[in-house]
């Protein structure tokens, strides 16, 4: 565990045009549950899920945005403290598949670099695809990203994604303590005024020569018994 007690809890967004089957793969990750019936997300819904991965605990926090580009000015505000995404498109849609260039550049816009993962969903309608698999491979090996093809329907690869997802940040999150500690320690022996109530770690050096180290907490971090939403109504 990376602390005793503690959990660590992942906000990932789910992004895509419309009807590529962002709701149902969350509503299958989560629930268990498949419907054919489409209904067109409204803004920002929201589900989680808590798993184990590595022997860590992992909360997953879900939100599926709106693929319609009346909402983009809603979408964006929720893209902003994710954590991860997935890019989905749909092998029916050519128009979905040609716009994951745009999807990715709105998350980056608002987040950075995040681990992301590239789905190809409704692989179960092979028959009526309107995108070669050359196509979907040469787009994934041109944004650097792990690809799944994966079949919300017949659950095919949906669990797959989101693991990939969580073992992908909890690396990421124990590289950055292993770098922190490795700060705290080479700095250790140097004169320094330590500031544990600022939101950033950095080195900065004062105006009279002394070295002042803030301190960041890990933010990433949740107790289990609380719930990080408590207070938020969601849509």
């Amino acid at each position: 565990m990376l602390e005793e007690d503690m959990e660590v809890a992942i906000k990932a967004v789910v992004v895509g045009n419309g009807a590529v089957g962002k709701s149902s793969m969350i509503q299958r990750y989560c629930k268990g549950i498949f419907t054919k019936d489409y209904k067109k997300t409204i803004g920002v819904d929201f589900l989680e899920r808590q798993i184990l991965v590595n022997d860590e605990e992992v909360r997953l926090m879900l939100w599926d945005t709106a693929g319609q580009e009346e909402f983009d000015a809603i979408t964006k505000a929720y893209y902003r403290g994710a954590q991860a995404c997935v890019l989905v498109f749909s092998t029916t849609d050519r128009e979905s598949f040609q716009a994951i260039d745009s999807w990715r550049e709105k998350v980056e816009a608002e987040v950075g670099d995040i681990p992301t993962v590239l789905v190809q969903n409704k692989i179960d309608l092979l028959e009526e695809t309107l995108i070669k698999n050359e196509e979907a491979e040469a787009l994934a090996k041109r944004l650097k990203l792990r690809f799944y093809r994966a079949s919300v329907k017949e659950d095919l690869n949906v669990n797959e994604v989101f693991k990939y997802l969580a073992e992908k940040y909890l690396q990421r999150l124990k590289q950055q303590t292993a770098e922190e500690t490795e700060v705290l320690h080479t700095t250790s022996n140097k004169i320094g005024v330590f500031n544990t109530t600022s939101s950033n770690v950095c080195n900065q050096s004062s105006s009279n020569g002394r070295e002042v180290i803030t301190l960041r907490p890990n933010k990433q971090r949740t107790k289990k018994s609380k719930n990080p939403f408590g207070s938020c109504n969601l849509l």
